[in-house]
């Protein structure tokens, strides 16, 4: 038997046959006619078009991401008193907490896509029955699985299986793994038992309520819950901002950037080598610690981010932070489509530390302070010749000194008091002297400088001569040539005497005077141009850049050396992936850059391998820089090498409109290890074409620093709202064509593709961060504001709907309850064997060959089961 159905238009109407109890497809986006074309036709059709909005969805969530990073990047400035210093001290913190910030804005950037569906859905639906099951419940629950278990899956076994990678924070992640268990535990509650296939109003607010209880209680623990952390407040550290194992959390691809670890990501730059050398008290104790130590047991300290033996500096904590989660998902996207690398800013060599002459007018300040503290002669200075100061200081550059000799005239004053103008209360001295206390006469001094530890001719010049006074002249000065060469060395100190006192005339106390040249020169700070350097295989070498800043005066060395990390290296390159290298680069006076080249073994696996380049022992005056040492990175694949060099552009300029439009009409290609470019390749083209039509919509949404990103925030929030319609009507004709139930698309492809960003980023996060944060320990977090927020919120606007109409609120729970039913327990064991994975082999990730591929296997299988169970209760199999 088939049905006739009549559907009408303004000029004509389209009849169609369907079987005795079926509806025809309907949606908003069907043409006229559309029912009648072949159905493996709109299938495919439908297939190709929710890829391609896949696509789009993608690329406006990188906007609504970089947005995000935006708006919680904002700081302000706290001032607190440092007792150390005794001084009030002026920092600038972040306005939003990074925990908050993260299962907030963050969470709401990365899960925006199904929460914006869930809603999207429920506004279309607000009148109707609930009988039939809701494509963004089923998308939500697939995304969670699929994060939970494949992504995870894939994490574990990315990692090389010589090491294992822990969660840092793991109290935080207990708290969000044990929300996301409740979070589907409180589903079958209220959709089972409470109110079985009804929610009321309390249980849709109480619902979208347990939202601010996770960010309060994942807060809480990132606090240290307050009181603990109080009392475990060393008094020693009073003044500064106490963040243990703090680290610049930036996340980083090829090796390795908070001062405070996340709920959604850990702290890693570069294997975190780079940022933990600035917990060094100085150069030498760098020296100090490579003899000690063997390589691997240093390079294992540089990547724990702990260093054994050193002394602990209390500095101001680094400020800058970047989220992590948007960086990467960022790096991923513009990876996967073609995005175009921007250059690297120019490095900047200003200096950060207190003024240049501020520093020296202190040392002078306190030599002078030292000598102000001699006692006074006692003897009688009178027909003496003296100098003006025992000591004198002088920059080096100041090119000349000037000394005064003091010849002393007048005899001591002979004054007194007499009885009778006391009486009279007059207390002034009345001086009895006359003319003869004066020595008058000419007289003369000779005088030489004598060399201390400053030699003449380099330190000074020889100078002697002498001083003639006449009658009425009571001093002289000498003038006294400084050499500056531009060399940087300690302060050294030469004398000038006096002698030779001619006429009625004698040397006093101080006859001789000490002169000390302060050395004003700065040779400067060495470091890496950049954190990270990739290996030319097709050159078989490696080549990374020392930069010199913050002066660059006179001839200054430094020594560099290789360790060995996953790659070995060798005297001789065969067998090995490199060929360890160490020796001293010598920067000439002025010059501010040169290069290392480490020759690289151009039949190295494809595997990716890295080993560390440090910086050690400067020559004196020089110091080593932020960036003492580098990852160098050998083989990777193609996508972790594009969001490598999409990464390593942490500071981008301002971009106008019209930057937006031509960065979306370029095609998009690297750069090369000198910053040249490289011409895109075909796939470049081919990203570039099947992306373009995207590019140029969101390049309408206003620059992400525009009124601080808020703009960029609600317009790329709104387009990507559109585009989860679209796949939501899109899901539902694939389903009605191919006759594929709604949930089981939604816990398929739905799931599949708004999940495919955060694959990428996470698997890169996995094979370069430190930790595991970065990769797996966002997703406990995110899973639960997927219920909180993308559940709670559509069932609080439909059940307030309802409300007013005085209807009740139905969901359909044939299949729902047992997807979040296997999803819960399949949810646990990982969970339980990621615990166990930690106590058995040190970390989450990694760990021995076998083991590693039997857990992720284990985790497919998992999922695998999950699909397959709830597609056979979608078709009623059992």
């Amino acid at each position: 038997m088939t049905d006739i159905v009549y559907t009408n238009f303004s000029r004509g109407f389209v009849i169609e046959y369907v079987k005795s109890g079926e509806t025809p497809c309907s949606s908003w986006l069907l043409l006229p006619a559309e029912n009648l074309w072949p159905e493996w036709l709109r299938g495919t059709l439908y297939l190709l078009a929710m890829v391609y909005f896949f696509i789009g969805i993608a690329i406006g969530s990188d906007v609504f991401m970089c947005s995000i990073e935006v708006i919680t990047s904002k700081k302000r400035t706290v001032v607190k008193w440092d007792e150390e210093k005794g001084e009030r001290v002026e920092r600038e913190v972040l306005v939003w907490n990074e925990t908050v910030a993260n299962l907030t804005l963050m969470a709401l950037g990365s899960s925006a896509p199904e929460i914006l569906l869930s809603v999207g859905e429920t506004l279309q639906r607000l009148d109707g029955d609930g009988t039939e099951d809701a494509l963004g419940t089923f998308t939500i629950i697939g995304s969670a699985a699929f994060n939970l278990l494949i992504i995870t899956a894939i994490c574990i076994v990315s990692v090389p299986s010589s090491e294992a990678k822990k969660i840092r924070e793991f109290g935080v992640f207990l708290i969000t793994a044990a929300w996301s268990m409740w979070a589907y535990v409180w589903m079958l509650v209220v959709l089972r038992w409470i109110t079985p296939g009804e929610i009321t109003m309390w249980e849709a607010w109480v619902t979208l309520g347990y939202m601010p209880l996770l960010v309060f209680s994942a807060y809480a623990q990132d606090s240290g819950w307050w009181c603990h952390r109080l009392c475990r407040r060393s008094p020693s550290t009073v003044g500064v901002d106490v963040q243990e194992g703090s680290q610049a959390n930036v996340r980083i691809v090829n090796g390795g950037a908070r001062p405070r670890a996340s709920v959604f990501h850990g702290p890693s730059k570069e294997l975190a080598t780079l940022e933990a050398e600035k917990q060094y008290a100085s150069s030498s104790n760098l020296k100090n610690i490579q003899e000690e130590k063997s390589n691997d047991m240093y390079l294992r300290d540089l990547e724990s981010g702990t260093h054994l033996g050193r002394p602990k500096v209390i500095a101001p904590v680094e400020e800058k932070q970047s989220f992590a989660r948007a960086r990467f998902r960022h790096a991923a996207v513009r990876s996967m489509l073609g995005g175009k690398k921007k250059s690297l800013p120019p490095l900047n060599q200003k200096s950060t530390g207190p003024p240049r002459m501020a520093a020296l007018v202190d040392k002078v300040r306190a030599m002078q302070n030292a000598n102000a503290d001699l006692p006074p002669a006692n003897d009688d200075l009178c027909g003496k010749f003296t100098f003006a100061s025992p000591s004198y200081s002088v920059f080096e550059s100041a090119g000349t000194l000037d000394i005064d000799v003091l010849f002393h005239r007048r005899k001591p004053s002979k004054s007194k008091l007499r009885v009778s103008d006391v009486q009279n209360g007059n207390l002034d001295l009345v001086d009895d002297g006359g003319e003869e206390d004066l020595i008058t006469g000419v007289v003369t001094v000779d005088f030489e400088t004598r060399d201390g530890s400053a030699k003449r001719d380099t330190e000074y010049k020889f100078t002697q001569g002498k001083l003639v006074f006449k009658d009425t002249e009571w001093k002289k000065s000498i003038s006294i040539p400084i050499v500056n060469d531009n060399q940087y060395e300690s302060d050294m100190d030469f004398y000038v005497i006096l002698k030779n006192a001619t006429g009625d005339s004698g040397l006093g106390d101080p006859s001789v005077c000490r002169v000390t040249i302060i050395d004003d020169d700065e040779p400067g700070e060495f470091s890496f141009e950049d954190a990270s350097y990739h290996a030319d295989l097709t050159k078989g070498c490696l080549v990374a850049k020392v930069v010199r800043s913050k002066g660059s005066d006179g001839i200054v060395t430094i020594q560099y050396t290789t360790i060995d990390g996953s790659g070995k290296g060798s005297d001789s390159i065969e067998d090995f992936d490199y060929k360890s290298t160490s020796g001293t680069l010598c920067f000439k006076h002025g010059e501010m850059s040169q290069q290392i080249v480490v020759d690289i073994n151009k039949n190295s696996s494809k595997k990716l391998k890295n080993f560390v380049i440090t910086l050690r022992n400067p020559s004196l005056g020089a110091k080593i820089g932020d960036h003492s040492a580098c990852v160098a990175t050998i083989g990777g694949d193609f996508v972790q090498d594009r969001i490598a060099n999409i990464l390593e552009d942490d500071e981008e300029e301002d971009e106008t409109y019209g930057d937006q439009f031509r960065n979306a009409m370029t095609v998009g290609g690297d750069k090369d290890e000198d910053g040249n470019d490289i011409p895109p390749s075909n796939l470049d083209y081919v990203l570039h074409f099947l992306t373009f039509l995207w590019k140029i919509v969101f390049a309408f949404i206003p620059p992400k620093k525009t009124l601080s990103g808020y703009p960029a925030f609600v317009l790329s929030l709104a387009f990507i709202a559109g585009c989860t319609a679209v796949v939501e009507q899109l899901g539902h004709l694939l389903g009605c064509v191919v006759g594929l139930k709604t949930s089981v698309s939604g816990i398929t492809i739905v799931a599949l593709g708004t999940s495919l960003p955060d694959t990428f980023a996470s698997r890169t996060a996995a094979v370069q961060d430190q930790y595991a944060d970065a990769s797996i320990g966002n997703i406990t977090g995110s899973n639960s504001v997927n219920v909180f927020l993308g559940l709670g919120l559509p069932w609080v606007i439909n059940v307030m709907y309802k409300y007013f109409k005085n209807k009740k609120l139905y969901v359909a729970t044939n299949n729902l309850d047992l997807s979040v039913t296997v999803f819960t327990s399949a949810g646990a064991v990982c969970i339980i064997l990621l615990i166990l994975r930690r106590k058995i082999v040190g970390g989450e990730l990694g760990g021995p060959r076998v083991f590693k591929w039997f857990c992720a296997v284990f985790l497919v299988f998992l999922w695998i089961s999950y699909v397959i169970i709830c597609s056979l209760r979608a078709y009623s199999i059992f």
